[in-house]
C-alpha cells in the first residue's frame, strides 16, 4: 500500500489484513514503523496492529523499519515476530531509501539485531538491489554474497535478496541463489522479487529450483518501492505465486477460499 497516493482508511486496512490472517500464510507484512512524512500511508501502523484479530491464526507478523528508532518501536509489540530492514548493496539506493551510507546501515543492522535478540524477535534483512541497480553502482553476485556473509556473522538467519526494480532474470535468480547456497549452506534464503505479470511464473520457478523456501508476494501484484523509481514494477502477485507452486507440485497448505476472498476484498479496499 505504501506507494498509493490516497490514504487507505485504518478500518479498511484492518478489515483486509484480518482476512489475510485467515488464509494460512507463514508471515504477513502488515505495516511499517517509518517516518510518516516519508511514507504517509504507514502512519497508522500501531492503530492497525491494535485492530488485528490474531486468535485462531498461526501467521506471524512482520513490520518494516528504516532505522534503529523504528526497530525500537517494533520490538515493543508482543504480537510482532519479525522486524524487517532494507540493506542495499547499492550505495546510491541506501542513501535514497534510508538516508544512510551502507557502512552506517550495517552498524544499524548490528544494533537492530541486538534489540531483536533482547526482545525475542527475529530480524529479517532485505538485500535491496540484490540483482542489479539502475544507478551505475558496482554490482555482482559476489558482492551480494559478501554482504550476506557479514549478516551471517551477525547471527542473522533471515536474509532476503530483493529485486527492487524488477530487473532480475530467471537465470540470474537461479545463479545468485546457487552461489549464496554454496557460500552459506546453513542459511535459508528468502526471495523478494518484483515482476511484470507475464514474468511471475518463470521467476518463481527459478527461485524454487534454486532452493528458496520463503517467497514474498502481494495480492494482485500491488506495490513497489516508492523510493526506487518513478515507474514501479509490482510485487509478485500472491495468487500467481500460489498457482505456480501448484503447477510445480509444491504443497500449498492455504485456505484457497479465504485467498479468493482476500483477492476480491483487495479490489474493494485498494482499487
Amino acid at each position: 500500500m505504501q506507494g498509493l497516493a490516497r490514504f487507505i482508511p485504518t478500518a479498511d486496512k484492518i478489515r483486509y489484513l484480518n482476512v489475510l490472517l485467515q488464509v494460512g500464510f507463514d508471515t504477513l507484512d502488515f505495516g511499517s514503523f517509518v517516518s510518516p512524512k516519508a511514507v504517509p500511508q504507514m502512519q497508522d501502523t500501531a492503530e492497525v496492529l491494535a485492530g488485528l484479530d490474531l486468535a485462531g491464526t498461526s501467521t506471524k507478523l512482520l513490520a518494516i523499519v528504516a532505522n534503529r528508532r523504528g526497530a525500537e518501536q517494533a520490538v515493543g509489540y508482543e504480537a510482532i515476530r519479525y522486524v524487517g530492514f532494507p540493506l542495499s548493496v547499492s550505495e546510491t539506493f541506501q542513501q535514497r531509501n534510508t538516508n544512510r551510507s551502507i557502512a552506517e546501515a550495517i552498524t544499524d543492522v548490528a544494533a537492530m539485531q541486538r534489540l531483536c535478540q533482547e526482545a525475542d524477535k527475529e530480524l529479517v534483512v532485505y538485500l535491496s538491489m540484490g540483482f542489479g541497480n539502475p544507478y551505475g553502482d558496482a554490482y555482482s553476485p559476489a558482492l551480494v554474497v559478501d554482504y550476506a556473509r557479514q549478516l551471517d556473522e551477525l547471527g542473522i538467519r533471515h536474509i532476503v535478496p530483493s529485486d527492487t526494480i524488477g530487473t532480475a532474470t530467471p537465470a540470474g535468480i537461479e545463479a545468485l541463489f546457487n552461489e549464496l547456497a554454496d557460500a552459506l549452506p546453513f542459511q535459508r534464503f528468502g526471495a523478494h522479487l518484483h515482476a511484470r505479470p507475464d514474468e511471475t511464473a518463470a521467476k518463481v520457478t527459478a527461485a524454487v529450483q534454486a532452493g528458496v523456501h520463503r517467497l514474498d508476494g502481494a495480492i494482485g501484484g500491488l506495490g513497489g518501492c516508492p523510493m526506487a523509481a518513478d515507474t514501479l514494477t509490482g510485487n509478485l502477485p500472491t495468487e500467481a505465486v500460489v498457482g505456480t507452486l501448484q503447477a510445480l507440485n509444491v504443497p500449498v497448505t492455504l485456505d484457497l477460499d479465504r485467498l479468493a476472498e482476500a483477492v476480491q476484498l483487495s479490489h474493494e479496499v485498494l482499487g
